[in-house]
């Protein structure tokens, strides 16, 4: 059985993020009165030597209703057109670097990383979990609408979570 760790260092060697068994989602409060959620449905990532990259399709952004995705793949938040991908990095499971429509900063990050293990099929795995709550205003997202009742509509504060499922790869 494979145990999670919070230890902050990933096993070496190259790894792919296997998209079926894995998930990038996002979550903001809306409205004053409840936590609105999204995923990207197209993602890549890979661990290397102990650094992970990985990003997100803007065009893949996912939410249960067709005219909220346009909406935020338009100027008002992603700007897909101008900016397709948003992007991570990190190498010390701490902090790391996000990019979102061409700004990159830094985001502290927590990290849950598995013991390797191997699948039914022979198959090495590790499962990485890092989660940021990062300020969207930083990242040019600042769009917004006042609440009749007070307040904006959306917050500023946005966590984004990454649930990845690694398979080594072959040298």
């Amino acid at each position: 059985m494979s145990t999670l760790t919070t230890a902050k260092t990933a096993p070496a060697g190259s790894w792919s993020a296997d998209p079926v068994h894995s998930n990038v989602t996002f979550e903001i409060a809306y409205a004053g009165t409840n936590t609105f959620r999204g995923s990207f449905r197209e993602y890549e990532a890979a661990l290397e030597d102990g650094a992970l990259e990985g990003s997100a399709t803007v065009a893949s952004v996912d939410v249960k209703d067709e005219q909220l995705n346009g909406h935020l793949q338009s100027p008002d938040f992603f700007d897909a057109e101008r900016f397709p991908e948003i992007s991570f990095r990190t190498s010390d499971f701490e902090h790391g670097e996000l990019t979102i429509k061409g700004l990159t900063r830094p985001v502290a990050i927590a990290a849950t990383i598995s013991e390797p293990n191997v699948d039914p099929f022979g198959r090495e795995r590790v499962g990485i979990t890092l989660e940021a709550t990062v300020d969207r205003n930083e990242f040019g997202v600042s769009w917004n609408a006042p609440n009749q009742g007070g307040g904006n509509y959306l917050g500023d504060d946005v966590t984004i979570k990454a649930e990845l499922a690694l398979v080594r790869q072959a040298n």
